[in-house]
């Protein structure tokens, strides 16, 4: 038996592959069916199953094209209603693989389809369990996302209480805990950096499994939860209803356009220019308009929360050799509409002297100097709440990035506003989208908080509130 973790670090994900006697299974898998195909014949094994622990909001699964290169079967728990063939499983239902057995768990209250899969060896001892987003490392699923008709957040998180008393935590103390997530995924709140542990440790350790009573964990559960990302419900129903081939969105979304003919096909199309080079890069000049999301950082899971509809036309500029990877990780997500990249990037597009835009980029220490120059000037802090309360600029206003554009009524245009956030990332972004919305005096801070704190630039928290 052959356990492997394949783990995505921009969508802080885990897709699992599992090999007994030639057969091989795959769990919870990414868009990009290649990984698994290639592993599978290297070993010269047969995917037989591909195992969904429940309909994904915060990526679109691989499991509809792995089915169709493979034969595989696509298996779900109950109550996973889909547009497509699959074999739906009984609670307690069990799957033959090699010399190993994978047992169905159903566990509802992330979504009500939620199934742990529990592995038990050739000895009939139990190995692991693969919990997709019922338990995590740290955490559990949260209970919001899926809400119907009647049921409440407050009825899934009693449901999910149920599922981990009565399916997971009767498991003995050395089985191994696979989720389908870690630290920086949008589906739960306290996650650990930690990929993988013993369910003992979890037992001792995770907040969610030591609360006292139903009731303390459902509040526990329910508390502090941020709004989910716009691109959840959409990627979820993908799941659910079907999507378009991969092989075909990499086929459009390769095609390579000359500066003439990407400013063509942007005209004629109303395609959002997404740059995803380095910060830094983008600032010393860019094509005026395109919105700048950097590869190195949460690339998909900041494109779903700041482009609304899957459905939108994208063309691309890219750092060379990066066009593919660039328009599979938008796959990830369900961004399928690429129409093409600027082809020899930006350097391209300078060399075929077209209009060129800019961003004014300061290190924290100018923009100390000029804060003590103009004490009122307007600061935006585009981190999260969470990160803005314990410490901020003293006077800064937390504008967080994925709001942003629900907010540009606020921010003067006649005025210098210094953005930033915790290390540059973000604010970059948050700088190109007011740029592309006609903010000319805007001004980026390098480093972000990081630097800002080595300079004299007061820090404060957010007072405490008494109720």
């Amino acid at each position: 038996m052959f356990v492997e973790q394949l783990y995505t670090g921009c969508l802080a994900q885990g897709a699992y592959y599992i090999e007994s006697e030639g057969e091989a299974a795959i769990i919870d898998p990414l868009r990009e069916t290649t990984p698994y195909v290639r592993k599978a014949d290297k070993a010269g094994a047969k995917i037989k199953y591909i195992f969904e622990t429940h309909f994904h909001a915060d990526f679109v699964s691989g499991h509809l094209d792995l089915a169709r290169k493979t034969g595989a079967t696509i298996v779900y728990g109950p109550n996973a209603n889909t547009a497509y063939e699959v074999h739906k499983a009984t609670d307690g239902e069990v799957f033959k693989l090699g010399n190993v057995w994978i047992k169905v768990l159903h566990t509802p209250g992330h979504t009500l389809e939620s199934t742990t899969y529990l592995l038990i060896d050739e000895n009939g001892k139990d190995q692991a369990i693969f919990t997709g987003d019922t338990l995590f490392i740290g955490d559990v699923g949260r209970p919001d996302l899926a809400i119907k008709g009647d049921l409440t957040e407050r009825d899934l998180a009693g449901m999910l209480y149920d599922s981990l008393h009565t399916k997971i935590m009767p498991l003995a103390d050395d089985v191994i805990v696979y989720p389908a997530h870690g630290a920086g995924s949008a589906c739960g709140k306290n996650m650990s950096k930690e990929t993988t542990d013993t369910l003992g440790n979890q037992k001792m350790f995770n907040y969610a499994l030591r609360a006292k009573s139903k009731a303390e964990f459902v509040e526990q559960v329910l508390e502090g939860l941020s709004k989910a990302p716009a691109y959840f419900a959409q990627n979820a129903r993908l799941n659910k209803e079907g999507y378009e081939p991969i092989d075909q969105v990499m086929q459009r979304g390769t095609q390579a356009l000359s500066p003439v003919e990407f400013e063509a096909a942007v005209n004629e199309t109303g395609a959002v220019m997404l740059d995803v080079r380095e910060a830094a890069d983008f600032a010393n000049g860019f094509v005026p308009n395109s919105i700048n999301i950097g590869l190195n950082g949460q690339f998909a899971p900041w494109v779903g929360a700041l482009i609304p509809d899957l459905k939108q036309p994208i063309a691309l500029i890219t750092p060379a050799g990066l066009e593919r990877e660039t328009i599979v990780r938008l796959a990830r997500v369900g961004y399928d509409q690429c129409i093409g990249y600027l082809e020899g990037g930006f350097l391209a597009w300078q060399q075929a002297d077209k209009e060129v835009d800019m961003i004014e980029s300061i290190s924290a220490d100018t923009f100390a100097e000029r804060l003590k120059q103009q004490p009122d000037a307007l600061v935006i802090d585009v981190r999260k709440p969470t990160e803005f309360e314990p410490e901020h600029v003293e006077g800064a206003e937390n504008l967080p990035l994925d709001t942003l554009n629900e907010h540009l009524a606020q921010i003067p245009r006649n005025e210098t506003v210094y953005v930033h956030c915790a290390g540059g990332y973000r604010s970059m972004v948050a700088n190109s989208i007011l740029k592309a919305r006609g903010f000319d005096q805007i001004v980026n801070v390098e480093g972000g908080l990081a630097a800002i704190r080595k300079t004299d630039i007061a820090v404060v928290a957010t007072p405490a509130v008494n109720h």
